[in-house]
């Protein structure tokens, strides 16, 4: 692949690295692999082979971080532009449908679509590329630019992980193709919404609660209040006020997210409260006369290490039953969880002791088919619809 200027490295794996690969895991640990593996560069791409030189696959090193490789693709067929164009067209094809909801949508996502740290997200004519690790940079950068040509994007904009920003530059991001711009507006539906793309957070939009989103613009919601928590720039609750929500309070910490919010996501501003506060404070201090029919609650990510998963798991318990008071008698609670680091069946051990009784578990959302889930980790957004 000459574009890549890839020569993959041979890497002799142990047992226990033998052992993920059959599990057709995408990561392999640090604490996994040998110390012989440091000799490697960065980004560098190792052949996989056993103790008989049999090759099991391809990888890329990560000097930093928990994992050390990731995994590209098993088997000892040679890594080509060919096959990384099968690769990208499967990833189209899952897309087929959606792409005629919706002028946005995931093109990549990553380990779920066999692309490890690699996201790209497209919004109308405009890409985002997001690589969360310096090793996939260059891998990142041409599937970008082969998925560019693919679907004739005018602009191709790589936006760095917050994480990632300071080491690059102050904005967090570069033109690839293009230009920066300033606004995009995509259709989902039958609504509208606008991207700041040089903003916020993600790749400018949270694309991954287009099934709630949709959920909540088909509920019978004339002349229904709602609660939407951790609102950001508003898109469920411009989702609520489309299925007839007489009434919706958004409510974040973010007054940049809220302003966002007011002028481009709501159809009548009347209908829209916008609420500046720390949610968990805010929700201590809310006078119990006030109910809701829907309350909405998405917080961030809230972890990222095991070490807190703990903490987390105490905040949703409070979020709940806070919550919880200020329902409806035949109201509905969404609960939504958006890290790999609490497991779908941890944060329903934790949610339903909170919530059921009153309520019942509806139903639970299953991901949209440019979200795919492929392993373990890769599940990490769950969303919740609890009903009196």
């Amino acid at each position: 692949m000459k574009s890549l200027k890839w020569r993959a490295q041979r890497y002799q794996v142990n047992k226990q690295v033998l052992g993920i690969l059959k599990k057709e895991h995408p990561w392999v640990f640090r604490s996994q692999v040998s110390s012989a593996i440091e000799v490697f560069k960065s980004g560098q791409l190792l052949k996989l082979v056993d103790s008989e030189n049999n090759v099991l696959g391809y990888g890329i090193y990560d000097p930093e971080g928990l994992i050390a490789i990731r995994v590209l693709k098993l088997g000892s067929t040679p890594l080509s532009p060919d096959w990384f164009s099968k690769r990208i067209e499967k990833a189209l094809s899952l897309r087929k449908e959606l792409r005629h909801y919706s002028s946005a949508f995931r093109a990549l996502h990553g380990e779920n679509d066999g692309f490890p740290g690699i996201v790209l997200d497209v919004y109308a004519d405009t890409g985002v590329l997001q690589t969360y690790s310096t090793s996939v940079d260059s891998l990142g950068r041409y599937l970008a630019s082969c998925l560019a040509k693919e679907l004739d994007l005018k602009n191709l904009i790589w936006k760095f992980p917050t994480k990632r920003q300071s080491a690059f530059s102050k904005t967090g991001t570069r033109v690839l193709r293009g230009y920066l711009p300033n606004q995009v507006k995509f259709r989902e539906g039958k609504m509208h919404f606008t991207v700041q793309i040089g903003e916020g957070q993600k790749s400018g939009a949270f694309l991954d609660l287009r099934s709630l989103r949709k959920w909540l613009s088909s509920q019978p919601l004339h002349g229904k209040r709602v609660l939407n928590l951790f609102s950001y720039t508003g898109t469920l609750g411009l989702a609520a006020e489309v299925a007839g929500a007489k009434e919706i309070w958004n409510v974040d910490i973010s007054r940049g997210a809220l302003e966002t919010a007011k002028k481009f996501h709501t159809l009548k501003k009347e209908k829209h409260r916008f609420l500046v506060a720390d949610i968990f404070d805010w929700l201590k201090e809310l006078p119990e006369k006030e109910k809701f029919d829907l309350i909405i609650v998405d917080p961030p990510q809230m972890t990222s290490q095991v070490a807190q998963v703990t903490n987390a798991l105490r905040a949703y318990r409070q979020l709940y039953s806070q919550s919880l008071k200020h329902l409806s008698p035949r109201g509905k609670i969404i609960a939504a969880c958006c890290t790999s680091r609490i497991s779908r069946s941890k944060f329903k051990e934790t949610v339903c002791p909170i919530l059921v009784p009153p309520l019942r578990l509806e139903k639970s959302l299953a991901p949209e088919d440019d979200h795919p889930v492929s392993f373990a980790e890769g599940d990490y957004l769950k969303v919740f619809v609890f009903s009196a």
